[in-house]
């Protein structure tokens, strides 16, 4: 009996254990992605060389674009691993027709939206800080890889 006892503690203590901690890591990337964030902002602000009244008008459609593309690569990333699944279950024909159109509609609909990106931009900036915007992006990813190389 004793013996269960404490088999029941070991088991509910790692449990416990395992949350708590799941919990902190959870904890620590939501701090790891606002601080990039953060810094991702300030980083396209100076660069850009955006007014305070540019910024106004920016960012809501920044914003609104990062979220279409952010849904649109976690469709992108689902109908992959559904596509992966049928093939490795060995389905044909027609199943396997509609989960690799649906992972063609992913990456359509992921391009619409890089396509139409641009012109959303030009709406609320001039031609030259989108194309600053453009060279600010890839010069910010550059450097938050250069970054993560160094750390390993």
């Amino acid at each position: 009996m004793m013996k269960r006892i404490a088999i029941l503690f070991a088991c509910v203590t790692t449990m416990m254990i395992s949350t708590v901690a799941n919990a902190e890591c959870q904890k620590k990337n939501g701090e790891w992605k606002e601080k990039m964030m953060s810094e991702k902002i300030a980083f396209l602000t100076a660069e850009i060389g955006l007014s305070p009244e540019e910024a106004q008008t920016f960012w809501p459609v920044y914003n609104q674009i990062m979220s279409e593309r952010d849904k649109a690569m976690k469709a992108t990333f689902k109908a992959y691993s559904e596509l992966q699944a049928a093939v490795e279950e060995g389905k044909t024909g027609r199943e396997l027709k509609k989960y690799t159109d649906s992972y063609i509609e992913a990456q359509k609909k992921h391009r619409q939206i890089d396509d139409e990106s641009p012109e959303r931009f030009r709406n609320v900036l001039s031609e030259e800080k989108v194309a600053r915007l453009f060279l600010a992006e890839e010069k910010f990813r550059r450097q938050q890889i250069h970054k993560f190389s160094e750390k390993r």
